[in-house]
């Protein structure tokens, strides 16, 4: 069965330069998607309890977009995290692209709402 892309979004009260900084460093991405991140050669390392998995990054535009895909996972998913400008409101929004099985869509939604949730609270959103 082959995975379906889904799309997020979620209001954030931030600028996107400092949002980019959560979404895009080692530093950010600890402070609320993992318990631990590290960073090599473009290879960020996920470390949830004693679970690691590992994500290259495949793209970046400095307060736009990041682009990763697990190493484990087929070469056309992907997880990606896009800051765009609402036009009319001129607020902030973080858009999530993802990858799942359609029947799990659902529960991933739940666990990237978990996981934003605790990324506002960490920007004072």
């Amino acid at each position: 069965m082959s995975k379906q892309l889904y799309t997020l979004e979620y209001p954030v009260r931030c600028s996107p330069s400092i949002l980019f900084e959560f979404l895009a460093t080692p530093a950010g991405l600890q402070e609320w998607f993992a318990d631990k991140v590290d960073e090599r050669d473009q290879i960020f390392s996920f470390t949830w309890n004693d679970s690691t998995d590992k994500a290259q990054m495949l793209e970046s535009e400095l307060d736009k977009c990041i682009r990763f895909q697990w190493l484990h996972a087929p070469k056309s998913e992907y997880f990606e995290f896009r800051i765009e400008k609402a036009e009319v409101s001129n607020q902030t929004i973080l858009q999530i692209r993802d990858f799942a099985e359609k029947r799990d869509i659902p529960d991933q939604k739940r666990l990237w709402d978990f996981q934003v949730h605790d990324l506002l609270h960490r920007l004072g959103s």
